[in-house]
């Protein structure tokens, strides 16, 4: 039976609000129309501002308040988290104790630690597994666990963090702007990244350049509070940074 545009086009909405991806084919598939028909309603969907395209279907809007799961993150920009990784691991010197946040770039610098003797706490499920792995003298703390990031949160972890001093603290962040500073979605993990930022003097954020000049709901610290690690920025973008902070560009 062949379903109108709109009729469609709510289907295809709907479906974004059970799963944050819907995929072209199946679309075509569930509801009797071309492939090429239900790329149409994506594409007038997208310019109505109620998803995203992307390559074989789309996904759900990003909001303020909107975070990718880290299985998802976790291949996004994977050379530049790398060489952010790479270059923040440098900063660190022997018998150091360091914070590592949950989050894709902070989980990159663990492979580069294995020759380093020193000592990490982190709320990251995944960083503790890595850490374990790679025989790194580690603490996991314990509290909540965020399914989307597997992100140890709440007020135990807080309370927890807040006993702690570190030589260096090292952050995942969601979104970096020049005017409004760091931010993310939730603010629970906000919470616990604005704590650590008050436990050292050496203070960095770790973010590849697909996060600036963006805003999350949950604003964590103005930038002169944290060094910001990234990739390659404009020029004109690194010179409003440098401004605010001390910005250290990885080498690809």
């Amino acid at each position: 039976m062949k379903v109108l545009t709109e009729e469609r086009q709510r289907i295809i909405l709907r479906r974004l609000e059970h799963g944050q991806i819907v995929k072209s084919k199946e679309l075509a598939e569930e509801l009797h129309a071309s492939e090429s028909t239900i790329r149409r309603d994506l594409t007038e969907l997208e310019e109505a501002g109620l998803l995203t395209r992307i390559h074989g279907g789309a996904k759900k809007k990003a909001t303020l308040g909107f975070e990718d799961a880290l299985s998802e993150k976790a291949f996004k920009n994977k050379h530049a988290k790398e060489a952010i990784a790479r270059t923040a691991v440098q900063l660190i010197a022997e018998n150091e104790y360091i914070y590592l946040d949950a989050g894709t770039t902070t989980l990159e610098m663990i492979p580069y630690l294995k020759s380093k003797q020193i000592h990490v706490v982190t709320n990251g499920i995944k960083q503790a597994a890595l850490l374990a792995n790679e025989n790194i003298s580690a603490y996991i703390l314990g509290g909540s666990i965020k399914l989307a990031t597997q992100a140890v949160i709440g007020i135990s972890a807080y309370r927890e963090l807040s006993t702690f001093r570190f030589d260096r603290v090292f952050l995942g962040m969601n979104s970096v702007d020049a005017a409004t500073g760091y931010s993310t979605p939730d603010d629970e993990e906000a919470q616990l990244k604005r704590l650590a930022l008050t436990l050292t003097k050496h203070a960095y954020v770790l973010a590849d350049a697909s996060k600036m000049k963006k805003m999350s709901f949950c604003q964590v610290a103005p930038l002169k509070q944290a060094a910001l690690i990234c990739d390659r920025l404009p020029s004109e973008l690194a010179r409003k940074i440098e401004k605010q902070t001390t910005l250290m560009e990885a080498l690809l």
